[in-house]
């Protein structure tokens, strides 16, 4: 039986490439989203400082949540999946912390359990947006649990489930499957819903896409960026809030923080990340 590269699944549509999206993002980077990102984490590990702790962040895209982790002092090792989003990371390294040796950059996927095992374990273990990517997000969850140390962080963001999330994953499909001028018109199609809800609410859509990096939950991100990477985020699965408290705290972790959009219609129309913050118990 033949094993299936990552390369394969691009070509077959079976899986989205973020990597090519992030390599794009790269260039807009900045100290203005550099710090960005540093807020978010901070706000988002509860933690003002990693000085003397270590940090795993699985799926690290282009890298700028490692980047900021290490300027928060941490020891950093970063993995991604994709190999161009390794790339991105190492190019991203390259530019903001040429010297840093203490931040290590490989590829491999968090499924690949004896990838896993040369692992170092963390202080921290960090993947936003990226376990319910994999095909198996609840193998996912508990592989970056185990790579948690006693008393250490474990901090996730995953699709909330609702009741649009089949339509959600037939989209996706779609998108990964589609040649790029195909994806230009779901793109447009997109940025132009966004656009009209913005004008029938008397809000600026060219002022929101500006300062979008800025904004308190965009992590530094960028809005272009951040469609793309919405519209072709496949494989996909989601999760309700009991469920992800339920499974990890069946791992050992007890809740530490939780911002989760539970009902109503936002819930309903939603598409977002809920996010969490766990603490091992010794």
């Amino acid at each position: 039986m033949t094993t299936r590269t990552f390369e394969d699944e691009i070509r077959s549509g079976d899986r989205y490439g973020f990597g090519k999206n992030w390599l794009r993002f790269l260039e807009l980077v900045d100290e203005a989203r550099i710090e960005r990102s540093t807020l978010a984490l901070r706000e988002a590990l509860r933690e003002e400082s990693l000085a003397g702790k270590t940090f795993l962040d699985i799926g690290s895209g282009s890298g700028l949540s490692s980047l900021a982790a290490l300027r928060l002092g941490a020891q950093v090792t970063s993995f991604d999946y994709d190999v161009n989003s390794v790339s991105c990371t190492r190019a991203l390294r390259e530019r903001f912390a040429p010297n840093a040796e203490t931040w290590d950059v490989r590829q491999g996927s968090v499924l690949d359990a004896a990838f896993m095992q040369t692992l170092p374990s963390a202080d921290v273990v960090y993947s936003w947006g990226v376990l319910h990517h994999t095909g198996d997000m609840y193998g996912a969850i508990r592989a970056a649990a185990e790579k948690v140390l006693p008393g250490g962080k474990l901090c996730l963001a995953l699709y909330r489930q609702t009741v649009l999330c089949e339509a959600w994953k037939v989209e996706k499909r779609l998108y990964s499957r589609a040649p790029e001028p195909v994806r230009k018109l779901m793109r447009g199609a997109w940025v132009g819903k966004t656009r009209l809800a913005f004008a029938l609410k008397g809000r600026s859509f060219s002022e929101m896409v500006a300062s979008y990096g800025s904004k308190a939950n965009s992590r530094g991100m960028d809005y272009y960026r951040d469609v793309d990477d919405w519209l072709g985020g496949y494989p996909y699965e989601s999760i309700t809030p009991e469920k992800c408290r339920a499974f990890v705290g069946e791992l050992g972790f007890a809740l530490v923080q939780e911002k989760a959009v539970r009902d109503g219609v936002a819930w309903a129309l939603s598409s977002g990340c809920d996010e969490w913050l766990f603490v091992r118990q010794n």
